[in-house]
């Protein structure tokens, strides 16, 4: 288990605050994408008369595309400059948005949430490839800390306001926004981030497949992307119907669901920060071991919940968000110390497109499970929260074995060796 680290200083440069507030920025623009139709589940599935399992499909159609593309991705992720790497696929992301914004049927919507898994499913590799090119390991609990606010702000600023406008001018409106906020971004990835091309000169694999294959044949790698996928597989089972269990099965009404997102989010702010500096300070695995007891405990209590008043429901699912955080925030700075420099954005690429595949898969999964009934209801949600429970048990195991490679010298498949942690 790893050691609490003792308490020094290791203060971050104005250039590491920036690149920190831009990559914590664009997440936020990707996870807004992303979970803007959970909320907008219970309005787009009547508006575009779609099954739950139809309105799964949608959901995973982006997680499965951003699998392909990560996985096509990984050969050539350390063959760029991060910086031109970030901005071609930042740019596809926008135009697929915009696709997602003009919709106008259950099959465009579709085709676009493809078209933007493309390009927004790789750029989390992207960003945590940057992350841990700038940032040494001691630092990188609360550099994720700080990302993983974008979470929150997705929450805070973005859901209510998504929400807001689809209330005023019809489900569309939230994709326009967020077309709006990431052009926004990307004049700052242009003018102001600095290239990233330290790792080209450690490359020694000179074709595409050669890197790929290199990467996936370290085991250690294999353990990695195999704890990631079943990381990501239980939160994408529950994501998807979250609102209209909310709304249906908790009695909670439509125009009640920002207060909800607002204040979880605002709550969530606080704790992402938090997490990162305590998984820092007293151990990454214990603070993993510690979100996943307690998010276990409150998916139970969620998905078996009736009527329920909204305050309660702000506190389960508040809580909920502490244990999401103490697992995701820790393990992500784990898993960040595994690749060698050379291997990093190769590494990142095909964690991230296992991680969607296993999304995707975990959407159509739920909508399997899940049944809604005439009125609304949303039956066997519980089931979803078992399942969630039995992949967080077998994750600590798993977590255990990559908490002992992250203290140990990565491997350089006949890479230059560099210090760890760098």
């Amino acid at each position: 288990m790893d050691k609490p680290t003792p308490k020094i200083r290791h203060p971050f440069t104005g250039y590491q605050k920036f690149v920190i507030a831009l990559l914590a920025f664009l997440q936020f623009t990707i996870i807004l994408d992303f979970m803007i139709l959970s909320p907008l589940g219970a309005l787009l599935m009547p508006a575009l008369k779609i099954t739950p399992g139809q309105f799964g499909t949608v959901v995973s159609a982006y997680a499965i595309s951003a699998a392909v593309s990560g996985l096509l991705t990984a050969g050539f992720a350390d063959k760029f400059d991060r910086k031109k790497l970030l901005l071609f696929f930042y740019v596809g992301f926008i135009i697929g948005t915009l696709l997602c914004g003009i919709a106008p049927s259950y099959e465009f919507l579709l085709g676009a949430r493809i078209v933007t898994g493309l390009f927004g499913g790789v750029i989390g590799s992207i960003v945590f490839a940057i992350m841990t090119d700038l940032f040494p390991l001691h630092q990188r609990g609360r550099v994720m800390g700080l990302l993983q606010t974008a979470f929150a702000a997705s929450q805070v600023l973005g859901l209510p306001a998504g929400l807001y406008l689809s209330n005023l001018w019809g489900w569309h409106m939230p994709f326009i926004m967020i077309v709006a906020v990431s052009s926004l971004a990307g004049v700052f990835i242009v003018y102001y981030l600095k290239p990233i091309d330290e790792h080209l000169k450690l490359q020694v694999d000179k074709k595409a497949y050669e890197h790929l294959l290199h990467t996936l044949n370290e085991p250690r790698y294999l353990l990695s992307f195999a704890t990631t996928a079943l990381l990501s597989l239980g939160g994408f089972m529950i994501m998807p119907f979250s609102s209209a269990f909310t709304v249906n099965n908790l009695g909670i009404h439509q125009d009640q669901l920002p207060t909800i997102y607002l204040i979880t989010g605002a709550a969530s702010i606080l704790i992402g920060p938090l997490v990162g500096k305590a998984s820092d300070r007293f151990g990454k695995f214990r603070t993993f071991i510690f979100g996943s007891f307690l998010g276990m405990l409150m998916v139970v209590i969620y998905t078996h919940l009736g009527i329920t008043p909204l305050p309660m429901v702000i506190l389960v699912n508040t809580a909920m968000f502490i244990g999401i955080f103490s697992r995701m925030i820790p393990s992500q700075a784990l898993m960040s110390a595994i690749p060698s420099p050379a291997n990093r954005g190769a590494f990142m690429s095909v964690g991230s497109s296992l991680q969607q595949l296993a999304g995707g898969i975990g959407s159509i999964v739920s909508g399997m499970i899940v049944v809604q009934e005439s009125s609304g209801m949303i039956r066997h949600f519980e089931v979803v929260g078992y399942v969630m429970c039995g992949l967080s048990a077998i994750t600590l195991v798993m977590m255990y074995f990559i908490n002992r490679f992250a203290h140990q010298p990565p491997p350089t498949n006949g890479m230059p060796e560099v210090a760890h942690g760098t």
